[in-house]
C-alpha cells in the first residue's frame, strides 16, 4: 500500500489540463479524466473561439492537499508497464528547473482508462513539488520510484 508520507508529503500540487474541441463531448471528457485520475475537484473552464468560429474549451483541475495522493496513485496504477519504463528512462528530461514533472497522456486512450504517453491532443499533468523537499536528482529519483518504480508497479 502507499505510504502517505511517500506521495503527498513532498508534492505541493498536481495540475491536470486538456483542450476540448467542438467535435468532442466536454462532459464525457471531464468525467473520463476525473475517473482515470481520481480527481475530486471542480474544473476551471476557459472558452475560446477557433479560427473558423468553432468552440474550444481549455479545462484545468488544480489538486492540492490530501487529494494529491489520490491522483498520484491513479497515475501509478493506470500507467501500463511499458509506459512506466519509458517515463523512468526519461524522467530528468520531463522536469523543469524547479523540479516540476510534466507528463502528457494520450487523451483518446485516457477516455478508455489507459494512461499511454501522448504528444498531440494530450491530457497534461504537472506535478509540482514543495521546493524545500525535492530538488534536482533527488526529485528525479523520487518520481522514478513513487510513480514508475519497481515495487509500486501496476498490480
Amino acid at each position: 500500500m502507499w505510504d502517505e508520507a511517500d506521495l503527498q508529503g513532498p508534492i505541493q500540487s498536481v495540475e491536470v489540463s486538456f483542450i476540448v474541441h467542438a467535435t468532442e463531448d466536454l462532459e464525457a471528457l471531464e468525467d473520463s479524466v476525473c475517473a482515470a485520475l481520481s480527481i475530486v475537484a471542480p474544473p476551471e473552464e476557459e472558452r475560446f473561439e477557433g479560427h473558423f468560429g468553432n468552440a474550444i474549451v481549455r479545462v484545468r483541475y488544480q489538486v492540492v492537499g490530501e487529494k494529491v495522493r489520490d491522483v498520484l496513485e491513479s497515475v501509478a496504477r493506470h500507467t501500463p508497464a511499458e509506459a512506466k519504463k519509458g517515463f523512468r528512462a526519461q524522467v530528468a528530461s520531463l522536469m523543469d528547473e524547479h523540479s516540476a514533472l510534466f507528463l502528457r497522456f494520450d487523451k483518446q486512450r485516457l477516455v478508455k482508462g489507459v494512461l499511454a504517453e501522448g504528444a498531440e491532443d494530450a491530457v497534461r499533468v504537472k506535478v509540482k513539488p514543495r521546493s524545500f523537499a525535492l530538488r534536482g536528482n533527488v526529485a528525479a529519483e523520487y518520481y522514478r520510484d513513487a510513480l514508475f518504480g519497481g515495487e509500486r508497479q501496476t498490480r
